[in-house]
């Protein structure tokens, strides 16, 4: 009889070895806190280091690449006087400076700004020593419900430094990105057109 077949055997394996260390190429191992570590919540261990000085305040932050300048503002510095109207570059609610021009703060990424000058509404002026188009505003009762305010008044601090003729139709379309949903359009260019005659 012929013998029973067996089946072939395999060598053994050798266990898996790990590649030499080489303390110039390798990245060092990190200790990251335990999940249940609070964490403020403008830090992200997957942000991007940016710095931002802001009312004359410099801010070091580590954002998350997609933050824009308003939440940035408002969540991360609570900084809530710049309003999130429409969130789409449309209301101009949200309106700061950005090394002297005025910008839509819902349009522009926050880390793009790293090193630059952010004025908000509470940079412009104080309670105690108001800019002069906050107190115009005051006078000439420019707002209503004052959730566009801010923005406009910023938007008309940067129109005072831009090529603009002395008419009041010329003022209303360079404040025509900043819509006041009460309709005190004729009062806000009183606001503006008075301050210019004074300037």
């Amino acid at each position: 009889m012929a013998p029973p077949h067996e089946p072939p055997t395999e060598p053994p394996r050798e266990p898996p070895t790990q590649p030499p260390s080489n303390p110039e190429t390798d990245e060092p191992e990190v200790d990251l806190p335990p999940a249940e570590t609070p964490v403020r919540h403008h830090v992200s261990h997957h942000g991007i280091s940016t710095a931002l000085r802001v009312n004359g305040v410099n801010h070091g932050l580590m954002l998350d690449p997609r933050a824009t300048l308003l939440d940035t503002l408002r969540e991360s510095l609570h900084l809530t006087g710049t309003k999130k109207g429409c969130d789409h570059g449309q209301c101009g609610a949200c309106t700061v400076h950005v090394d002297g021009r005025r910008v839509n703060a819902c349009l522009v990424l926050a880390v793009t700004l790293h090193g630059k000058d952010v004025t908000t509404i509470e940079g412009l002026g104080s309670a105690e020593s108001l800019h002069p188009l906050q107190a115009a505003f005051v006078e000439h009762d420019g707002y209503q419900c004052g959730y566009c305010t801010a923005g406009q008044i910023m938007s008309a601090a940067a129109l005072m430094h831009e090529p603009c003729g002395d008419s009041d139709g010329e003022v209303r379309e360079l404040m025509s990105g900043n819509i006041c949903r009460c309709g005190a359009y004729a009062n806000i260019v009183a606001a503006i057109q008075d301050v210019r005659g004074k300037g």
